[in-house]
C-alpha cells in the first residue's frame, strides 16, 4: 500500500476552530463572554481538542449536555468553567460535582436532589422550545429561592434557549427574548454576579440583543454555518475534511451494475472507482447516487448504493483516477452543507453522524 494512505479519516483544522471562536468573540457586545459548545464530541470533531483551540480563540467557557463529557474534559486537562445543559440522573450528578462543573435545573424536586453538594446551579426558562425548563415563571423563581436556600447550591446563572434563531426573518426569536429579559433582569438585581445566557451560534450572529452576559455557540465554532448556507458568509472556516483513498478501479460496460439492489447501471463504457468508506463511517446511504467525491481535484458522482463499508463512483471512460489517489468527501468545494441538503437534513447532523471508526487527525494550517 502506498505510503501514508488511509482507510478513512477526518482532518481537523484547530486553526480554524481558534479562529472562528476568534471572530465569534468579536462579534459579542456588550462584555459578553463566549462558550464553546463541544458536546457529542464536539459534533464529530473532537471535544478535547476543540476545547484547548476554543480556549486558544478566546472562549472563557466550554459546554457539554451530559456529566460524563464534563468527566472526560477534566481528565484530560480541561481547566475552565464547564456547563453541563442537559438532564441529569440523581448519579450524573455525583459525576458533575466531582468534575466541578455548573449544572442546570428549572423546578425545585431537583434542587432537592442537588443539595448538600458544592454545585453552581443554572436556572433554566422555556420560552418556547418546549424541551428541558420551565414555562412557569413563578416555578422558576422558586427554583432562584430553593437554591439560594440549599447547603452547598449556589446559583450560577439563568438561561433560555431559542428554537428558530436559525430562520432568518422568523419573529419567535423577538418574542422569547421578550419573555426571557425581564426573568433575567430580576434574577441579576439580587444575584449581580451571575451569568444570564441564550444566544446559540444563530442568534450570536443574527441578533446581539441576545448576547447576555454569555453566548453558547456549537456549530459556528467548528465553522459549520447555522443558517444551512455557506460559511464564508458569515465569516466562517470549516474545520473538518473526510477523506478516504481509492482501493480499485475497473471498467464497466453499458447495462453492468454496481452495488447492492443494482440501483446504477452503466448507460455507456465507462470506468468506477471503489472507495473503502460507508455507512458504517457515517457515509449516509441516503447519499446513494446523490453526492460527489473529489479525486486529483475533480468531482465525480456516486455510483450505485452506499454500503456499510464502500461506495463506487463513475469515473467516466478517460479519466486518470489509479488506486490509492486520495479521495475527499467533505472538503475540497464538498461542504457539510451541500451533504445536508442532498440529505434534507442539517450540518450538525452530518458531523455528529462520523463513527469513531473514522480516525480523527488534527493539525493547524497543514
Amino acid at each position: 500500500m502506498a505510503a501514508g494512505v488511509k482507510r478513512a479519516v477526518a482532518r481537523v483544522n484547530l486553526a480554524a476552530v481558534q479562529r472562528n471562536c476568534a471572530r465569534l468573540r468579536d462579534a459579542l457586545t456588550g462584555g459578553a463572554e463566549l462558550c464553546a459548545v463541544v458536546k457529542a464530541d464536539g459534533y464529530g470533531h473532537g471535544a478535547a481538542p476543540c476545547a484547548e483551540a476554543a480556549l486558544a480563540g478566546g472562549a472563557t467557557w466550554i459546554a457539554v449536555a451530559a456529566a460524563s463529557e464534563a468527566a472526560h474534559l477534566r481528565a484530560v486537562g480541561i481547566a475552565a468553567p464547564l456547563l453541563v445543559m442537559g438532564a441529569l440522573t440523581p448519579a450524573e450528578v455525583d459525576v458533575a460535582a466531582a468534575a466541578h462543573a455548573d449544572v442546570v435545573t428549572w423546578d425545585e424536586p431537583f434542587v432537592a436532589v442537588l443539595a448538600g453538594r458544592r454545585l453552581r446551579v443554572h436556572v433554566k426558562l422555556d420560552t418556547g422550545m418546549g424541551r428541558l425548563g420551565t414555562r412557569d415563571l413563578d416555578q422558576a423563581r422558586r427554583a432562584v429561592a430553593a437554591i439560594d436556600e440549599a447547603e452547598g447550591l449556589e446559583l450560577g446563572g439563568v438561561m433560555t434557549h431559542f428554537a428558530t434563531a436559525d430562520e432568518v426573518g422568523d419573529a419567535f426569536l423577538g418574542e422569547q427574548l421578550a419573555a426571557f429579559k425581564p426573568f433575567a433582569q430580576e434574577v441579576k438585581e439580587w444575584h449581580p454576579s451571575i451569568v444570564a445566557h441564550a444566544a446559540n451560534s444563530a442568534a450570536t450572529l443574527r441578533e446581539p440583543r441576545s448576547h447576555f452576559d454569555l453566548v453558547r455557540c456549537g456549530v459556528a465554532v467548528y465553522g459549520l454555518d447555522p443558517f444551512q448556507r455557506d460559511p464564508g458568509e458569515q465569516g466562517l472556516e470549516p474545520a473538518l475534511t473526510l477523506r478516504s483513498y481509492v482501493a480499485a478501479v475497473k471498467p464497466a460496460a453499458p447495462g453492468e451494475s454496481a452495488g447492492y439492489g443494482r440501483r446504477w447501471t452503466a448507460g455507456e463504457p465507462t470506468r468506477l472507482a471503489t472507495i473503502p468508506i460507508g455507512y458504517g463511517d457515517g457515509v449516509r446511504r441516503a447519499l446513494t447516487n446523490n453526492a460527489d467525491v473529489v479525486i486529483r481535484g475533480r468531482r465525480y458522482p456516486l455510483a450505485g448504493t452506499v454500503s456499510m463499508d464502500n461506495i463506487t463512483v463513475d469515473l467516466g471512460p478517460d479519466a486518470d483516477v489509479r488506486p490509492y489517489d486520495e479521495a475527499v468527501l467533505i472538503g475540497d468545494g464538498v461542504s457539510a452543507e451541500e451533504w445536508a441538503r442532498r440529505l434534507d437534513t442539517i450540518n450538525y447532523e452530518v458531523t455528529c453522524g462520523l463513527t469513531a471508526r473514522v480516525e480523527r487527525e488534527y493539525h493547524r494550517d497543514d
